[in-house]
């Protein structure tokens, strides 16, 4: 495993994390969790993402649990807030009471004394700015987080948070976590530029497009019985690009283009999410050990002038490099 500096802190995060959306606590059994959070950890993955959110605490046990084995001092564990934890009128948002409590909740469901990095899973229009910030703040005083970060914040939002920071003296957000893939590129236009400039690093979800980037999904043929998309539950994201015959065609053609490397299409899109500089960390999931295995080999395989002009020839015409749908 390589690491990075995740932004300008301190902090040295795996190229390659290990997330928890849509899958521990939800749809993989807490025993196969496990054995997957194991093998991250065996192959030196020390970023581990997740949020209050997911399950409504669930996966926040899941992984705990997995990881009360090991050395915490070893471990990098982020956690969120931001979505409704219930129905009362404070039990959702960017609040300083609804931040206050939920990250003393998720350090209960976590079983730690701390959280490495404790994100704003959105930014909220309905609160101060200034108040977030400072509640982050406050928290970091108190030892309950080291860092912040945002995820899927507009580049105007983290440049106001870092004007704000420097006015007030607080201490600065170091990472956003936005959707970032071969097909969705929104980023690269304002949010990443922004980002840099302010020190952030970007820790990526949807580096594989929910799975577009497998290669599973073919033009013209049903989604795979085991699949993602065939479950109607968790499966509604990819109607967008299960629609998009021409999108579907050129990940088969990427697909052939990654053989040809050596490698397969899912080591590639990771590889080629991780060249930026900008990047501190992929998140992935995983229900099974082997695909942690297999997902990790992209660290090791550096992108040409040659490859990546190959890539963006096929899938110039289809990524988007506009606002996020």
């Amino acid at each position: 495993m390589k690491y990075r500096n995740l932004g300008s802190s301190g902090l040295r995060v795996s190229e390659i994390a290990l997330g928890s959306w849509l899958t521990y606590g939800k749809s993989v059994e807490d025993d196969t969790a496990q054995k997957c959070i194991q093998t991250a950890y065996e192959a030196g993955i020390n970023f581990f993402d997740t949020a209050n959110v997911y399950e409504q605490g669930e996966a926040e046990i899941v992984l705990g649990k997995a990881l009360a084995e090991y050395d915490r001092s070893s471990l990098v564990v982020a956690s969120k807030v931001y979505f409704p934890m219930g129905d009362g009128p404070n039990d959702r948002g960017l609040s300083r009471k609804h931040i206050f409590e939920q990250c003393d909740a998720s350090l209960k469901r976590l079983g730690m004394d701390y959280i490495d990095l404790y994100q704003c899973h959105r930014y909220d229009p309905h609160v101060p700015l200034e108040e977030t910030l400072w509640a982050l703040d406050d928290l970091q005083r108190q030892g309950k987080i080291l860092y912040a970060g945002v995820s899927e914040w507009p580049a105007d939002k983290i440049q106001e948070a870092h004007k704000i920071a420097k006015e007030r003296n607080f201490r600065p957000l170091v990472s956003n976590q936005p959707a970032y893939n071969m097909i969705e590129r929104f980023i690269e236009r304002d949010i990443l530029p922004v980002s840099q400039a302010n020190g952030m690093g970007q820790v990526v979800f949807s580096p594989l497009a929910q799975g577009i980037l497998t290669g599973k999904y073919k033009p013209g043929q049903e989604a795979p019985s085991d699949s993602r998309a065939s479950n109607s539950e968790i499966g509604s994201g990819l109607k967008k690009y299960l629609e998009n015959e021409r999108l579907l065609e050129a990940v088969q053609e990427l697909s052939k283009f990654a053989q040809q490397l050596d490698i397969n299409l899912t080591q590639l899109a990771l590889a080629w999410i991780l060249r930026h500089p900008g990047v501190s960390s992929a998140i992935i999931g995983a229900s099974k050990p082997e695909q942690i295995e297999d997902n990790i080999k992209a660290v090791d395989f550096e992108l040409t002038k040659e490859i990546l002009v190959g890539i963006n020839e096929l899938l110039q015409p289809i990524s988007n490099f506009g606002p996020r749908n």
